[in-house]
């Protein structure tokens, strides 16, 4: 049975006191807990600081291009559905320059799960603002603050049909490993958005105001996370600043309804082809 140590594989280069250490440790944590071999797991990542994860997590990894770690882990999955498959990055390679692959990835609702290590700023490039940071938040690349409405993360995966959404905190690694869990053994897509502060370059957004900013729904009596409409309400009520299972819905996964699919993944089909029907493909090929 594996162990935390199986799980290890490069040491981390984060800032200490990243939120993402806490991420990359809660998922350690979980794939033991689930009694996961690092065979049985995928780790794909964009590009940013928090695509470093699938360096530092010790199974299968796939570091991919800047917003693509999506369409990356959905194909992953469709091919070996014995995989669990895990996507990670950050606001800036998911809300920004992967949104439209977010926002198919909702709707589609293939059988992985989405790590988000949302720090409100571009913390790699030294600090530019993001698609999550607030408006009038004051970076390198917007001295008289940022302009535009931020990204809603949490409204757009649920009105695109994501059928699992919570929200954690690098600072609560309790709760953080809950949900995280409880994502991957939803089945269909599962978005994780993690507020995992930028200790260096984000100086707004820190674990204290995290700390008394953040509504904690999994305490709160009465909310129901399958009930759409209630979590919409309740998530614009707090400016998103909350944590817990937002929404839940229980659907058919991608490779279950989709036309051509075999229940067996594809890396899994013989490859050999009888002869009588290579003979009819090759007649057919002359013919044409």
């Amino acid at each position: 049975m594996a162990t935390m140590a199986d799980f290890r594989y490069d040491k981390a280069t984060w800032c200490p006191g990243c939120g993402d250490f806490s991420v990359l440790a809660a998922l350690q944590q979980v794939c033991v807990r689930m009694g996961l071999e690092p065979e049985d797991v995928c780790c794909v990542s964009g590009i940013g600081c928090s695509g470093k994860i699938s360096q530092h997590f010790g199974s299968y990894g796939f570091h991919s291009l800047h917003g693509r770690s999506l369409p990356t882990a959905q194909g992953i999955k469709m091919a070996n559905q014995d995989l669990t498959v895990i996507a990670a990055g950050g606001d800036g390679d998911g809300y920004g320059i992967g949104v439209g692959h977010f926002v198919h990835a909702c709707r589609r609702n293939v059988d992985i799960t989405y790590i988000v290590m949302d720090n409100h700023i571009y913390g790699l490039t030294t600090g530019q603002s993001s698609p999550t940071s607030k408006k009038g938040f004051k970076t390198k690349t917007s001295p008289q603050g940022v302009a535009e409405e931020p990204i809603k993360p949490l409204e757009l995966a649920i009105v695109s049909g994501a059928s699992f959404v919570a929200q954690a905190f690098s600072g609560d690694l309790k709760q953080l490993q809950r949900l995280i869990e409880e994502g991957m053994k939803h089945k269909g897509f599962s978005l994780i958005n993690v507020f995992s502060p930028c200790v260096t370059f984000n100086r707004v957004n820190t674990y204290e105001w995290f700390k008394e900013n953040i509504v904690n729904f999994d305490e709160e009596e009465g909310y129901d996370p399958t009930n759409k409409a209630m979590a919409l309400q309740r998530i614009a009520e707090t400016d998103s600043v909350c944590t817990g299972i937002l929404y839940q819905e229980q659907r058919p996964a991608f490779h279950e309804v989709v036309l051509g699919a075999t229940e067996q993944g594809t890396v899994k089909v013989p490859l050999e082809i009888p002869n009588d029907e290579m003979q009819a493909l090759i007649d057919q090929f002359r013919r044409a």
